[in-house]
């Protein structure tokens, strides 16, 4: 962006020029250009620790902290089956940013308290929690000794799936022209490099690959160099989203389904491979077209004519959706003179 002139005199509108689809100049005019470039209400778009209708909530990862001892590479996996194949109940798939774009596995042991003593049966699995035990008891943070004393669970556990996870990754590069999303089933546990939603319907991914979305995430939520950074408090729970019927889930739920059956087709090419922007499938490209002619009937009853437009709909819905919330400061503040 280049500022070339400003003023502190107020004037009656400003103008925002951009270009539709097919490269057509739009000019539009407006009270208002606000801190994101987008016509609209002067808003800063502030984190929300919990989305404010039925979507499914979006939590981080589970976090290790065990030195590299519970996670395992696929040699390792085949190496530990090889010595006692009643390992295999205790190992699942492990995945993050990284292993769900590029399409890389990695396993790791997943051990509730309940099975501790059978999985310690296990020799190979029982070396491995010596070595979490010792790793996490001469830890530099006071505050990943104590589980030490726990070296079959994670240091910090937010949520396991039943049925399926939706994951998204915490970085992913801009050139996509959508976000990456997947479904893994109940055997993966996804790491602190990605985001999750557990056990959510599947209208929750046609909504995270959608274009509304991504455009939504590029402009309030940050980067890593050029590289868009996700979070679920600002990017997820602040995306506004109309009130949605049974119709419309119904249509979302077809969308996600059309999708990850466009990938399947084309297994085993990896998400970094099918949303290569100049090789993306022609079915795959159809899915998410279709995906975004429904969404966005939704949201205005066509197709946006381009992203300015997009952007100026959803600072307009997230205007109205904040209008009467409780800040989250206020909500914590009242919490804290509560307890």
């Amino acid at each position: 962006v280049v500022i070339v002139g400003g003023t502190t005199q107020a004037r009656s509108s400003a103008t925002l020029y951009s270009q539709d689809e097919a490269g057509q100049s739009i000019k539009k005019s407006a009270a208002y250009i606000n801190a994101y470039l987008a016509l609209g209400a002067n808003v800063i778009v502030e984190p929300i620790s919990r989305a404010r209708d039925e979507r499914g909530h979006m939590l981080k990862g589970n976090m290790p902290s065990d030195g590299g001892h519970l996670i395992l590479s696929p040699e390792e996996r085949a190496e530990m089956l090889r010595q006692d194949a009643k390992a295999e109940s205790f190992i699942y798939g492990y995945c993050g940013s990284h292993e769900l774009i590029h399409g890389e596995m990695r396993y790791c042991l997943w051990i509730r308290d309940e099975d501790v003593s059978r999985a310690s049966a296990v020799l190979p699995i029982r070396a491995r929690l010596d070595r979490v035990r010792n790793f996490r008891a001469s830890a530099k943070a006071p505050t990943t000794r104590p589980y030490a004393e726990f070296p079959n669970r994670f240091r910090q556990i937010q949520d396991v799936a039943r049925q399926h996870s939706i994951v998204v990754p915490s970085h992913s590069s801009e050139n996509r022209r959508y976000l990456p999303v997947g479904l893994l089933s109940q055997r993966f546990i996804v790491s602190n490099a990605g985001l999750v939603i557990y056990d959510a319907p599947l209208w929750n991914v046609a909504l995270i690959a959608s274009r509304l979305h991504l455009v939504w995430i590029a402009t309030v939520c940050g980067k890593l160099k050029t590289d868009f950074r996700y979070s679920n408090t600002l990017g997820w729970n602040t995306f506004p989203v109309p009130t949605l019927t049974e119709k419309n889930k119904s249509d979302l739920t077809r969308c996600a389904e059309d999708i990850l059956l466009a990938r399947e087709r084309h297994f085993p090419a990896t998400i970094a491979d099918l949303y290569d922007p100049e090789n993306m499938p022609a079915d795959l490209r159809a899915a998410h077209e279709r995906n975004d002619e429904v969404l966005e009937r939704i949201y205005i009853g066509r197709r946006f004519k381009n992203d300015t437009e997009r952007l100026e709909k959803l600072f307009d819905l997230y205007t109205k959706m904040t209008a009467t919330a409780v800040p989250e400061k206020t909500k914590k503040r009242k919490a804290g003179a509560s307890e």
